[in-house]
């Protein structure tokens, strides 16, 4: 009798084992343009790589949870983040008043600024000697920007008469700085340092006036987005990325690119 009492019972436990699911891996989709070197982009093997990858990896890593890419250009993340297409946007995007009345920040993990670059023959005089916009020179100077960036918000109210290119990516807009379709662009100066300026294809340009550090245009630096009402997520994700610059794991994936930092520091 207790033999098969027992017996029950360990069917009746094999059944409930079976009938109660195991606890599934948190999985964070994340949207990103993945054509944005040396922040996200695919390598020779297809591969994404790029500090925001890093970081978004490292995040996932420390929340315990898987992480996935949906690839898209820039100017659709957003929409697709509000969309529930994705969870998070790992993408440099910078943090600006205008987008958190949308969606969700976490604390930086990247610098936001922006500066020109131009051929040196040209001798673009765009900034006063203090450092000012120098409106006038803009007239007849052709601009390359990408659509949809904080660098096309400042242009629309700083410089609004401006002679504005809009390209869907950045590498569209060095091919026609090099060929001279533009006359100048406005960029990252961290990609434009790795990417151009340090290699032969620059040798002919320059950087042009001071680094533009406005925060109601180019706001407080980059950070991960999220759909808002996801107070816990981004509780978690900011103690992720608090940590990561404790311990010197951003500052890793910073020299991974660049000889300097480019995370706030403070």
């Amino acid at each position: 009798m207790n033999r098969f009492v027992l017996t029950i019972a360990a069917a009746t436990a094999a059944v409930m084992t079976l009938a109660s699911p195991i606890a599934a891996q948190e999985t964070l989709m994340v949207g990103s343009e993945c054509t944005y070197f040396p922040f996200n982009y695919r390598d020779s093997d297809g591969v994404l790589k790029g500090y925001d990858i890093d970081v978004a990896n490292e995040i996932g890593k420390r929340l315990k949870a898987k992480t996935e890419y949906v690839c898209m250009k820039f100017d659709g993340l957003l929409p697709a983040l509000l969309a529930g297409k994705f969870d998070l946007i790992a993408a440099s995007l910078s943090i600006t008043e205008d987008r958190r009345q949308k969606i969700d920040f976490s604390v930086p993990y990247r610098l936001s600024i922006g500066q020109f670059v131009a051929p040196k023959a040209k001798k673009l005089a765009l900034f006063n000697a203090d450092g000012s916009i120098n409106k006038p020179a803009f007239k007849g100077v052709r601009i390359g920007i990408q659509r949809a960036t904080t660098y096309d918000n400042w242009f629309q109210a700083i410089v609004p008469d401006a002679n504005i290119v809009r390209y869907e990516g950045v590498e569209a807009i060095y091919l026609d700085l090099k060929s001279g379709r533009v006359d100048a662009i406005m960029t990252n100066p961290m990609k434009t340092y790795l990417e151009f300026l340090s290699k032969p294809d620059g040798a002919g340009f320059e950087v042009v006036g001071p680094q533009i550090t406005d925060e109601k245009y180019f706001g407080t630096g980059a950070g991960i987005g999220l759909r808002k009402g996801n107070d816990a997520l981004l509780k978690r994700i900011d103690a992720a990325i608090l940590d990561m610059k404790k311990d010197g794991t951003l500052d890793k994936f910073s020299k991974l690119y660049f000889p300097f930092a480019i995370y706030p520091v403070n």
